[in-house]
């Protein structure tokens, strides 16, 4: 073994010792390995990833770090353009091998084909894996060998060509690096957490990691798989997996998140208990769909998929935006969802498409605007995921729901958080409202409104916009965009939509 012909792991959203193919591939080769891991923030689509997205990177570059070692290996930092990082590296180990997992990201796939040109240049070894899909995103397509556009028949097809393999078991043994000089700058220097200490809501909400990932997919095994399909659309209720920022970063692979359902399902005998696994399975496919068309449509992050949709006219409105932001409509559980994100990272998926519903439809702002909010604010700000979830509803994405769908937020809301617990959860003003009033407090009786301390426009305010006269101009700016524009509702299906937070 010498240090001259060292194998280099590119990490990118792939943190995590098992089910790592590209990692796995590494250590059996055998040779000095370098762990590395490259900063490059203007490497996303929106450029530098959002607050509450760096505080996680942080601390779970830390927590794959203190894997590593007691691995064998350390992990590598610097910072730059990923080619020129592997450009220097390769001056001083110019026979190495690197390896890497494929990104479905429009700048994920830029990076490799700058990596691709390298290594033709440099005559050095690349090995390619897909440990961030269930399957290669390019294997996928119709029979006129075009990418799919609706969820159903991408389904059929995935579960078609997915095979009962078990995931790669995780590395324990890592060999040393080929040097023991080997430069990495600290984690503080790549300056991820914020300099106001606002973070404390989310640190109480999560654990960052690998092991955090095995952790809340064990407890979510325990009891809320077995009910989600009967309760995966109540905020109220603990019963959604919130894998998606461990999916994200990769703490966990799709894979091995299939295949532990799987297996929880099969030593099931409760049909409904089946349901609900199967419904979980569902939602893992579609993300797998939402990274599949931005591989395919890398596009639709900044511009909706169907192209019709560029002249649609959205207003723009500074003051609604930031009141949209600040949970401060006067619909409760809008509000609740915009204030249960500041505060957490994180928002439920249902509540997820109530507000997304309320800023394109009711306010007929952007989706755009609305997905660049999440991204700086979710922990899970995932490209591909929140691009498929705002253009569906928005309506201008693939499998979209049409733009006439509008969601009624009062309605939404009774349905779905029925006791009002949700709501008095992230709008405490409103915690003394009795249930039947909790969804419409404009139309409470004053008596009740006194007794529970409320005075609407002051300690809560009045609904921003009438929520039917809203619905009605939203229908109208429809109908008038639709004059002379050709439809694309011929692709639209009548699956229930999701945005992909699992």
């Amino acid at each position: 073994m010498t240090s001259s012909s060292p194998s280099i792991v590119l990490f990118q959203t792939d943190l995590r010792l098992a089910d790592n193919p590209a990692l796995s591939a590494a250590v059996r080769r055998g040779q000095p390995l370098i762990c590395l891991y490259v900063w490059d923030p203007k490497a996303t689509g929106y450029g530098m990833p959002g607050a509450a997205s760096r505080w996680w990177l942080h601390h779970s570059l830390q927590s794959f770090s203190d894997h590593l070692q007691a691995a064998g290996n350390d992990l590598t930092i610097r910072i730059g353009k990923t080619v020129e990082v592997l450009s220097h590296l390769l001056r001083d180990f110019p026979k190495s091998h690197i390896f890497w997992n494929q990104s479905c990201e429009p700048d994920g796939q830029e990076i490799e084909r700058d990596l691709l040109t390298l290594l033709e240049a440099e005559k050095v070894e690349g090995h390619r894996f897909y440990g961030n899909t269930l399957v290669a995103p390019s294997t996928i397509l119709t029979q006129t060998h075009n990418p799919y556009r609706v969820f159903t028949p991408f389904w059929k097809r995935l579960q078609a060509m997915l095979r009962s393999s078990p995931p790669l078991p995780a590395v324990r043994k890592i060999p040393p690096q080929p040097s023991a000089s080997l430069k990495s700058v600290p984690l503080d220097s790549l300056q991820l957490l914020p300099t106001i200490h606002w973070t404390q809501g989310i640190h109480k909400s999560w654990t960052p990691g690998e092991k955090g990932a095995q952790t809340a997919l064990r407890k979510f095994l325990r009891a809320p798989a077995k009910v989600y399909a009967m309760d995966r659309d109540r905020p109220d209720l603990p019963h959604t997996s919130r894998m998606s920022p461990h999916l994200h970063f990769g703490e966990m692979s799709p894979g091995k998140l299939w295949n532990a359902v799987q297996q929880a399902k099969q030593k099931n005998r409760k049909a409904q208990d089946k349901k609900s696994y199967d419904a979980y399975l569902r939602q893992i496919a579609w993300r797998e769909f939402a990274q599949y068309l931005l591989f395919h449509f890398p596009y639709t992050v900044h511009e909706p998929l169907y192209t019709d949709y560029q002249a649609f006219p959205w207003r723009n409105e500074t003051d609604s935006l930031r009141t949209w932001q600040q949970g401060l409509t006067g619909f409760p559980i809008v509000d609740a969802g915009m204030r249960e994100l500041w505060h957490t990272g994180w928002m439920h998926n249902r509540v997820r498409m109530i507000t997304a519903s309320f800023l394109t439809k009711d306010l007929l702002l952007p989706w755009q605007k609305g997905a660049t909010w999440f991204w700086d604010t979710l922990v899970d700000a995932d490209l591909a995921n929140n691009t498929l979830g705002w253009q569906w509803v928005a309506g201008c994405g693939a499998d979209a729901s049409p733009f006439f769908r509008i969601f009624n937020p009062i309605t939404q809301g009774i349905k779905f958080d029925p006791d009002g617990r949700y709501v008095r959860k992230w709008v405490p003003e409103l915690a003394d409202l009795p249930s039947p009033w909790i969804h419409h407090p404009w139309e409470t009786p004053p008596l009740v409104l006194a007794e529970a301390n409320i005075s609407l426009g002051e300690t809560y305010p009045q609904p921003m916009i009438a929520h039917a006269a809203a619905r009605n101009r939203a229908l109208l700016a429809y109908r008038q965009f639709k004059k002379g524009k050709s439809s694309p509702s011929s692709s639209f299906s009548k699956e229930q939509g999701t945005m992909a937070c699992l």
